[in-house]
């Protein structure tokens, strides 16, 4: 096959796979799952039976996609998002890998009738959940998580590859040298976090540095951090780390300067991230034999039910209970903890090693992910409703970019007035706005206007310090319901008790305000719909970030 037609066959498999992906999301079915299959039926197709990638190629794609991907979940993660959910997450990324894979092994081990270390290696290659696939469903779903819930997700998806390699090498690893103990891999996973850590931060930190300071045309600043995240990955690879957690981390510090990372700039690197996607489901499709997937249908069909119904939800309950996490919420992430082209990757792992099972269990592996996007992926709008964990308002900036040079981090922004929205039908300059906040221009029917009141629908262009985001998305969101009261979370304790009789928690002053004890409450990890009883006064979160309250509905309980 000449480069010709090596390139006509590319090219019309990813427009396929693009355009079917279009219809699948309205029918509710994850686009991913549509690349993957793409991949694997373009081979059963006349004339194209002989196109074939060879494992170390597939291998190579496998790694630079979820480099690109876990870089652009990087660039997307607030570091005060980060610290919020570090600890739950990162127990889930170790604790959570390690159970899930030991419940699947066993499993693994009884249903297939193989040595308990294939059975464990199965586990292992499964055991994490996947960046490409968590992002790109959380990015197009169109539905709206709460804070808490979608950065737990998200962080655990982009730390949880360290320890899914460590299990998958070292286990391989045990099979060939049997004489080694689980003990004589520890130094193995130590190295594994310790340089990719070490790396992603420092690496990261001279990243962040050089994209502030060079100064280049915008549109090459997407590819300039594309090329050091890349870099870092490789660099963390070589000195023997994680360069999965260190393009991660790195991606966190290049966004927490701030500096030429705006919406533009994401939006490239989004383009990348599904670039990377749709290549490597495709690939991945490519090298998987069909025939050999339904040979392994009933036994990968129930591997995959003690994964997604009993391992995951047992592994998740026992991670995030030490930090009260609601039922609904534990139950949410038990589910949606959707498998994708890590444990495909992985599964190469054992081929590119030689073991005697290797191909039984890629065809396991891969079953396990197709049925993990087409359940878990398709059911998220669903589960997300019945769990209750939607965010209980709608984002009301449609665009952001930040400002570069002055004293602080400031925004342009714009915003949709949303209907009954605090800030309609009043004069602009009796708006209660947050300091250093200054209206640029409003747009009516698709022309600028000089008005003194805004009305529903109109386009506000404002530019403001980047801390009162939230406060601006407060003004032009949508208003309360009807009946109910918002409170800011300025308001003290004593406040309450003087206006509603809501009793002062014992040991604290009445001056402390009512977001700072919904912070203690809440351990830091507030997120919209959390509910604090005082007394006969129940307050509900009604708008945080990273952790921190914002402002509360408020409802008198009846007596």
């Amino acid at each position: 096959m000449d480069t010709n037609q090596t390139l006509l066959i590319a090219g019309l498999l990813l427009f396929a796979a693009i355009s079917l992906s279009a219809f699948s999301t309205r029918i509710g079915v994850p686009s991913l799952l549509v690349f993957l299959a793409v991949g694997i039926f373009a081979t059963e197709l006349p004339g194209l039976e002989g196109v074939r990638i060879d494992l170390d190629m597939a291998a190579l794609v496998g790694s630079l996609a979820l480099a690109v991907i876990l870089l652009d979940g990087g660039l997307r993660t607030r570091v005060a998002t980060f610290r919020m959910v570090a600890r739950p997450a990162l127990a889930l990324a170790t604790l959570g890998v390690v159970l899930t894979a030991a419940i699947v092994g066993v499993a693994g081990a009884m249903l297939l009738k193989l040595d308990w270390r294939y059975g464990l290696l199965l586990g292992a290659i499964v055991g994490s959940t996947d960046a490409a696939a968590v992002f790109a469903l959380l990015g197009s779903s169109g539905v709206r998580l709460n804070e808490r819930v979608e950065s737990t997700l998200e962080v655990e998806s982009g730390l949880n590859d360290p320890m899914a390699v460590f299990l998958t090498l070292g286990i391989i690893s045990l099979i060939q040298a049997p004489e080694q103990s689980i003990a004589d891999l520890l130094p193995m996973f130590l190295q594994q976090l310790g340089v990719g850590l070490l790396a992603g931060a420092v690496l990261g930190h001279l990243l962040s540095l050089a994209v502030a300071r060079v100064r280049l045309h915008e549109s090459l600043y997407a590819l300039l951090i594309q090329s050091g995240g890349l870099v870092i990955f490789a660099l963390a690879n070589t000195l023997g780390g994680s360069g999965f957690l260190a393009i991660y981390l790195a991606g966190m510090l290049v966004a927490a300067r701030r500096t030429h990372v705006g919406e533009d700039v994401l939006r490239v690197s989004d383009g990348f991230a599904w670039l990377a996607q749709a290549g490597m489901f495709l690939v991945l499709g490519i090298i998987t034999d069909a025939r050999g997937l339904l040979g392994v249908a009933g036994p990968a069909l129930l591997i995959a039910g003690v994964l997604m119904f009993v391992a995951r939800p047992i592994a998740v309950a026992l991670c995030l209970l030490p930090f009260r996490f609601p039922l609904r919420e534990m139950g949410f992430i038990g589910w949606i903890g959707m498998r994708g082209a890590v444990p495909i990757v992985l599964g190469l792992f054992p081929l590119l090693a030689g073991l005697p099972q290797a191909q039984l269990l890629f065809h396991v592996a891969f079953f396990i992910v197709l049925l993990s996007l087409l359940l878990q992926g398709s059911s998220l709008p669903l589960a997300a409703r019945l769990a209750a964990v939607m965010s209980w308002r709608p984002r009301a900036a449609i665009a952001t970019a930040p400002l570069e040079g002055g004293a602080g981090a400031r925004e342009v922004l714009q915003f949709i007035v949303a209907d009954r929205a605090p800030s309609t039908r009043r004069p602009l300059d009796e708006l209660d706005w947050p300091e250093g906040a200054r209206v640029i221009d409003v747009e009516r029917d698709g022309q600028i206007v000089q008005t003194a009141a805004l009305r529903r629908g109109d386009l506000v262009a404002v530019v403001a310090p980047a801390a009162h985001v939230s406060a601006l998305e407060e003004m032009f969101g949508p208003a309360a319901a009807d009946g109910e009261m918002t409170l800011a979370a300025s308001a003290t304790l004593g406040d309450l008790e003087d206006y509603y009789g809501a009793p002062v928690p014992a040991g604290l002053p009445r001056e402390t305000t009512i977001g700072r004890y919904a912070e203690q409450v809440l351990r830091g990890r507030a997120a919209s719909g959390d509910i604090i009883v005082l007394g006969r006064l129940s307050l509900r979160v009604r708008e945080s970030s990273a952790g921190s309250v914002r402002s509360f509905s408020l409802q008198l309980a009846r007596r």
